[in-house]
């Protein structure tokens, strides 16, 4: 039991330790830096006609106005079902982790030049704006949600994190780096966020299991596997080609399934009751 109401803050922890080691790797050690780049050289190779205007259109999901009406809707969830704790959380959420996220990319302000890259990457751009906001709509969602459907909220958020976050990369806005900084900014505040509800909300007997969704996203990593299965040769000879670049792409799905998991088993243990 203690350790199920320490998890959010072991989670907020993890975050910002996780923040200092790659904030520390990308910008100040060149050889984590080259793993970054290579990891971009990967994801830019992505970027085909055929495809460029639906990644556009994932990318721009993290712009200003959707991330403002889809926190709206959050917070309008969590008044609907009288969680008014819930919807100012949400609404912290949604200022303080944009405004956390542009500080840093102004302390953190420097060019990382590759020569190969049509268009350089913004000196301000760690951590990602872009995957700070789809991963704290991901949460947010999760946070929100009634427990019968905190697991299907936890899928598609951080299937919808992972997408906006691959997308800006295939575009070559960000590095990988961003991305995963934007994602553990998120992590951080919503995990601090839950540990203040654990103080302020009434308690109530768990609802649905917390592996859930581990199982759920799980199940749709073999669907996709299969997917994939009739290009095999293909994404096999890319994979062998670009191994940094799995890597990457592997690291930042999985910290979005590790985020979406976390905070849906800590929202999951203490819900409040409906008054």
């Amino acid at each position: 039991m203690l350790a199920r109401r320490n998890l959010p803050l072991l989670a907020a922890l993890a975050c910002l330790l996780g923040l200092i080691a790659v904030g520390v790797l990308a910008l100040l050690v060149p050889a984590g830096h080259e793993r970054d780049a290579a990891m971009l050289h990967g994801f830019v190779a992505l970027d085909h006609p055929g495809v460029n205007f639906e990644i556009r259109v994932l990318a721009h999901l993290g712009d200003t106005l959707p991330y403002a009406c889809a926190g709206l809707v959050c917070i309008g969830v969590a008044l609907v079902r009288g969680r008014g704790w819930r919807a100012l959380a949400v609404a912290a959420l949604l200022a303080g982790t944009g405004a956390t996220t542009q500080v840093l990319k102004h302390l953190q302000e420097q060019p990382r030049v590759e020569h190969w890259l049509p268009e350089q990457v913004a000196t301000t751009s760690w951590p990602s704006g872009h995957s700070t906001a789809a991963m704290t709509l991901a949460l947010c969602a999760v946070l929100v949600a009634p427990p019968a459907l905190r697991a299907a909220a936890a899928v598609l958020g951080g299937a919808f994190a992972v997408g906006v976050g691959y997308a800006v990369l295939v575009l070559g806005w960000h590095y990988p780096s961003d991305v995963l900084g934007g994602f553990l900014v998120a992590g951080l505040w919503t995990s601090l966020a839950v540990a203040v509800l654990h103080r302020v909300e009434a308690l109530e007997p768990a609802g649905r299991p917390a592996w859930e969704p581990v199982a759920a996203i799980g199940a749709g990593a073999v669907v996709a596997a299969v997917a994939l299965g009739v290009r095999a040769d293909t994404v096999a000879l890319y994979t062998l080609e670009r191994p940094t670049f799995v890597a990457g792409a592997l690291t930042i799905a999985l910290l979005a399934l590790a985020l979406v998991a976390t905070v849906s088993a800590a929202s999951t243990q203490r819900e409040p009751r409906a008054r």
